[in-house]
């Protein structure tokens, strides 16, 4: 069975440890205890997150991470160290990360970097308005795929694939369900295609404004396995809310 998930991205949020503290209480008092949630702090939290999360059911990643495993690497941090610190998942190639100059090569070798230390990578995929408006919203999407993964069907078990139209993530607009519906299944089918029952299984999610009004009508689509939920994940009760609109699938 597909894994589903609900990945809170706090992004640089919030300021102030205390307030982190605050918000990791309040989410560890929602109850969700079903494995379906996780949250992704700024680096300098991670450790409390593994401290207030501990028993809680609710997993604890970050938000990037660096291709290389150690050494001269000033101001980066390696998948291997998550690893060590607890952490279980790992953001790669997330839009605002491209947009600053990430290429896809990039990416890629930062999905292998966070494999090989045993951590599940997300990884973010998605298009620019003008290439939506341009008809190729799906080659391009499938081609940044195509170019994160390597060839090894082994590591679809250490695999989300995020799909995040660049329009949505931030701006209040949303793919509609259908759209998203329509690119997720095509992640799949890509998937599928190249590694046959690994890639089929690999848990696809859906980005771009998700919040607890539009949660319920995205996560019911067949081929969106979760969300990856960016503001609405810095209020405990609309994260809460996202999590426990996922669909029991049999």
């Amino acid at each position: 069975m597909r894994r589903q998930l609900i990945a809170g991205n706090w992004k640089l949020n919030p300021v102030a440890a205390r307030d982190a503290a605050g918000l990791l209480r309040a989410i560890r008092a929602a109850g969700l205890s079903r494995g379906a949630a996780a949250v992704l702090p700024p680096f300098p939290y991670l450790i409390l997150a593994r401290e207030m999360l501990a028993g809680s059911g609710v997993a604890f990643g970050a938000q990037d991470c660096s291709p290389h495993s150690q050494g001269a690497h000033t101001g980066e941090v390696g998948a291997g160290q998550l690893a060590d610190l607890g952490c279980s998942l790992v953001v790669v190639g997330h839009s605002e990360r491209r947009a600053a100059g990430e290429t896809d090569a990039l990416v890629a070798a930062k999905l292998r970097s966070a494999q090989v230390a045993g951590l599940t990578a997300i990884l973010c995929i998605g298009e620019a308005r003008a290439a939506r408006e341009a008809g190729s919203a799906q080659e391009h999407t499938l081609g940044q795929l195509s170019e994160a993964v390597n060839d090894e069907a082994s590591t679809c078990s250490q695999l989300i694939v995020a799909y995040e139209p660049v329009w949505a993530i931030g701006t209040g607009l949303n793919a509609t369900p259908a759209d998203a519906q329509a690119m997720c299944a095509a992640i799949r089918a890509a998937l599928t295609e190249r590694f046959g029952a690994p890639g089929r299984d690999v848990t696809v999610q859906y980005g771009g404004s998700v919040n607890e009004k539009n949660a319920p009508e995205l996560l019911a689509q067949p081929d969106i396995d979760g969300a990856l939920v960016g503001g609405a994940s810095l209020r405990a009760e609309s994260f809460a809310a996202i999590v426990r609109a996922l669909p029991r699938r049999v």
